[in-house]
Order: C-alpha cells, then sequence, then structure tokens
C-alpha cells in the first residue's frame, strides 16, 4: 500500500510537470507573437506619423512661398520697411470685428505659438485690432518670424498680419 501512494504521488508530480511544461511553452509563443504583432503595429504607425509630418512641412513649404513668407523674402523686407504686412485678398473688404472676436483671434494665435515647439510664446507679443493682428519680440531665426506670421495668417478672422518682430 505504501508503494502504490508513493508510484501515485510521483505519477500526479510527473504528470504535473509534463502539464505545466507543455502549457507554458505555449504561453511564451503567444506572448512573443502579441509582442512581434505589437511592434509591427509601432512600426506601421511611426510611418503613418512620419507620411503625414512630411505632408504637413510641405504644406507649411508651399503657404510660406505663395505668402512671401520665406527666409530671404522676410530679411529683405525687414531691411527695406522694418516690418512685414501681409493681407489675406478675400477678407480686404471688411472691416467690422467687435473686440470679442479680437480677443478670441488673440487667444487662438497665442495658442498657436505656444504648440510650436520652434517658436516661444513667451517671447512674441500678439495684438489685435479689427482683424489685424500685430506680432512683435524676438525670434532666433527668419524662418521662425516666417511660421508666426503664417501660423498667425492662416487662423480664421485674421484679416492681415504686421510683424515687427526681430531676429536675436
Amino acid at each position: 500500500m505504501k508503494t502504490f501512494l508513493i508510484g501515485l504521488l510521483c505519477g500526479i508530480i510527473i504528470s504535473l510537470g509534463v502539464v505545466w511544461f507543455f502549457t507554458s511553452g505555449r504561453q511564451i509563443l503567444e506572448v512573443e507573437k502579441a509582442e512581434e504583432r505589437a511592434a509591427a503595429q509601432v512600426d506601421q504607425a511611426r510611418e503613418l506619423v512620419q507620411k503625414a509630418a512630411d505632408r504637413a512641412k510641405e504644406t507649411l513649404m508651399a503657404k510660406l512661398e505663395v505668402l512671401e513668407l520665406r527666409s530671404e523674402q522676410i530679411q529683405k523686407e525687414v531691411a527695406e520697411k522694418g516690418k512685414i504686412v501681409r493681407r489675406k485678398a478675400r477678407d480686404l473688404g471688411e472691416t467690422v470685428v467687435d473686440a470679442a472676436k479680437d480677443a478670441s483671434l488673440t487667444a487662438i494665435i497665442k495658442a498657436k505659438l505656444a504648440a510650436d515647439p520652434d517658436l516661444s510664446a513667451l517671447n512674441i507679443s500678439v495684438s489685435t485690432t479689427a482683424g489685424r493682428v500685430t506680432l512683435s519680440g524676438t525670434v532666433s531665426s527668419f524662418e521662425e518670424m516666417g511660421k508666426a506670421i503664417a501660423l498667425a495668417l492662416e487662423t480664421e478672422g485674421v484679416k492681415e498680419v504686421v510683424s515687427t518682430l526681430q531676429v536675436k
């Protein structure tokens, strides 16, 4: 009887060991497959984000070209006139914008400047009167000046942007 019980216990222990061995192997394979799928999805997401960033950069560069806000153009205009002025053609006929709208435009532009990692919203002052936005303060380069002007111009309700930004 004693031999039988010892044999039974040994059989149970061996059976549990075999079951554990085969089930743990499957779990490891499933985890590895899940990790591979996750890595593939991360790579795919990274590619999509890169493509979107490239398209956004191309769009911004095209806007800067159309609005004559390339670095060389800004530098030349600042040297000649001391400021940058750009108007939206479709909004020239409108003249009345209330103070609440102006305050809203200022807040939206400041938020855009703060969200842009290349620009410092603390160094750029924004004021708006009747849809005319004035940017003043300092930026690090003419490229940043162009970007700040473009961000302001692309805001709905802005009729004109005047920049007295200085490059430091």
